[in-house]
């Protein structure tokens, strides 16, 4: 899946990726490789870039929207801050 993650001011992340996790207004939800159509809003909360099945990235995220069509995600959030 290909996944892009922006915020107003920079390109977060670019790349294939296994997955994401991402905080929803509602819960936690998790989109995989060709996942259905959607558009969802988000919350704060923690966001998992599932890279491969053994690695993972996680951000602090604050509000924002995503995008699921055609095997392609886009993440589009206020601020991003890489954690640990």
């Amino acid at each position: 899946m290909q996944l892009e993650i922006l915020t107003p001011e920079h390109k977060v992340f670019s790349g294939n990726v296994y997955g994401i996790q991402l905080p929803g207004t509602n819960g936690s939800f998790e989109v995989l490789d060709n996942h259905a159509a959607m558009i969802a809003a988000l919350g704060k909360g923690k966001m998992k870039v599932l890279v491969d099945k053994h690695n993972t990235d996680v951000y602090e995220i604050s509000a924002g929207f995503v995008e699921v069509l055609n095997n392609k995600t886009s993440v589009l959030i206020e601020d991003a801050t890489a954690l640990a």
